[in-house]
């Protein structure tokens, strides 16, 4: 499995994307959240217009430089390193006999939505610990009946 984007859009909120392994995410919600679609890598092309440069710092002559074209590598995959991206957060099932399931994820936008979207989809009881390391309880969602 590998860490992708989910972005969701919370009524009254901003959107929010969730960085996580789907099912880990999922297993938390009700919900069944999709990955965003990560499109392949692309060659890209540049041109670049004639022009002079110096040779070394404190060089007093110049040197002419033709133009041309470069071409490069656009991948949206690509990551720097093991670091992920936006601000750290973490679920801890509670109400378990064995201790329950205990998943990091990390997430861009605003707390106050991701903690809004976290208690409209509850699957089940947990506890949501943002990057301060303030814990926060989440309780089941219950459908109404009818």
């Amino acid at each position: 499995m590998a860490i992708l984007p989910h972005t969701v859009e919370v009524p009254g909120g901003l959107p929010l994307t969730i960085y996580a392994e789907t099912d880990n995410i999922n297993y938390f919600i009700n919900g069944d959240l999709e990955p965003d679609i990560i499109d392949g890598p692309v060659v890209s092309q540049s041109s670049v217009n004639a022009h002079t440069r110096r040779q070394y710092p404190g060089d007093a002559t110049t040197i002419s430089v033709d133009g041309s074209n470069r071409e490069f590598l656009k991948d949206p995959s690509r990551s720097s390193g093991p670091a992920l991206p936006g601000k750290r957060f973490r679920l801890l099932e509670r109400n378990t006999d064995q201790g329950g399931e205990n998943r990091s994820f990390t997430y861009k936008g605003r707390w106050l939505d991701l903690h809004a979207f976290l208690r409209s989809e509850a699957a089940r009881d947990f506890y949501a610990y943002n990057e301060s390391g303030a814990r926060y309880t989440i309780d089941t969602v219950v459908a109404p009946a009818g």
